[in-house]
Formats: C-alpha cells, structure tokens, sequence
C-alpha cells in the first residue's frame, strides 16, 4: 500500500489528507445527527404537562434548552409566548436558525472534498502522462514496459481522489437528507407549540396527536432556513 501511494506522486498527500478529514466529519455527524438526540419524540409532549401542571418555571426552561436543539427551539418560543404570537413566532424562527446552521456543521467541507479529490486526482494523472512523454521522448518506443508502467502509476491518483469523492458525495447527500428531515420534524413540533399557546388549537390534540393542519404558521421552517 506504501508502495502504491507512493508511486502517486506528492499529489496523494492532500488526497490523503482528504480522506481523513472526510471519514472524521462521516463519523461526526453520524453521531450527532441521531434524530434522538435532535428530537426526541417526547419533548413536545413533556413540555404540555408542565403547561398543564403550571410548572413551567425557569429552571424547566433551561432543562430543555439543554436537552436537545427542538428544546432550543421550543424554549425560545415559550420564553416570549406572552409578548403574543408573531413575537413568539419570531423568536422561535431565530433559534430555528442558529439550530439549523449548527446542523449543517462540516457538509460544506464534506461537499467541498467530494468535488476537489477529482480534480486532484486528475491533475496528478495529467503531471504523470507529461513525465510519460519525456521518458517516451528520451528512450522512444522501445520500451513498452516502461511506458505502461508510467500509465498505471500516472492513472493512481485519479483512481485515489475517486475512492475518496465517492463516499463523501453520497455522504453528503444524506446528510443533508437527514437535516431537511429533522427540520420538518422540529418545525411540526414548533408550529404544535405555537397553535396550543396562542388558543389555536386544542391542548390534548397537539400533544398526543399528529399535525394535520400546519395553517398559517406553515413558513416557519422555511423563514428559518433562509435566515
């Protein structure tokens, strides 16, 4: 394997370098983008006892900013669910903001190292086929052994930047895959939140139950991201 990476030229180094940076972020955010972590399905719920028990205080409040970014994101809309509902709106719409972008944490490296480990892949088979034509200039064409030789050596690094831009690209994908999924999520549980507070909908309904109607609070997912 030494050998072979070797015979790629100084152009395997930053493929190399690539690939661990690429399986570092893979790792990473497989772990971090567990959607138990993200949101958990008994946040929204947990928070309406506390409503209906009027335990709602600010030791609760921090509770759930800290256990998870939905109790983030729900925490900032109870926090200011008396100043009325666009207020509360607004509030949840910035921390859904700051939440996504955490999300989004490191696919723009991912994505940046699926689309150059090519192009440095080719750039080292372009280097090696001009060293090919030196040698073929020097010698001619009498040696076929060499001349193939320097074909497979020059050909090594794009074969390389491929295996490492593969995985990262389709990885990448998914990620982001995953993230519009626990925006929609997140933004259901939100939009639950607002309707209940702000006398819209039914308290046991939206705790217990499944959205069916988004109404006019449907642009909050979507004002997130763009912010």
């Amino acid at each position: 394997m030494f050998e072979l990476v070797k015979s790629g030229g100084w152009l395997m180094v930053p493929i190399l370098l690539s690939s661990v940076i690429a399986m570092a972020i893979i790792f990473e955010r497989l772990w971090t983008l567990r959607p138990s972590r993200i949101a958990p399905k008994n946040t929204l719920s947990q928070v309406w006892r506390w409503i209906k028990s009027n335990g709602l205080d600010n030791r609760k409040l921090d509770q759930l900013k800290a256990g998870s970014p939905l109790g983030e994101i729900l925490a900032a809309g109870l926090t200011n669910a008396r100043s009325g509902r666009e207020i509360m709106k607004e509030s949840i719409e910035e921390q859904a903001g700051k939440v996504i972008h955490d999300l989004e944490r490191y696919l723009n490296t991912l994505g940046t190292i699926a689309a150059i480990t090519p192009l440095l892949g080719l750039l080292g088979t372009v280097i090696g086929m001009i060293d090919v034509f030196t040698v073929l200039m020097v010698e001619g064409t009498g040696n076929a052994g060499v001349l193939a030789g320097g074909i497979s050596k020059a050909l090594i690094t794009t074969a390389a930047g491929l295996t490492v831009a593969i995985p990262a690209l389709i990885f990448h994908r998914y990620f982001t895959r995953r993230i519009d999924e626990l925006v929609v999520a997140m933004e259901q549980d939100a939009i639950k939140l607002v309707e209940v507070l702000q006398g819209d909908r039914k308290g046991s309904s939206s705790a217990n139950g499944p959205s069916s109607a988004l109404g006019s609070s449907s642009a909050l997912g979507s004002e997130a991201r763009k912010k």
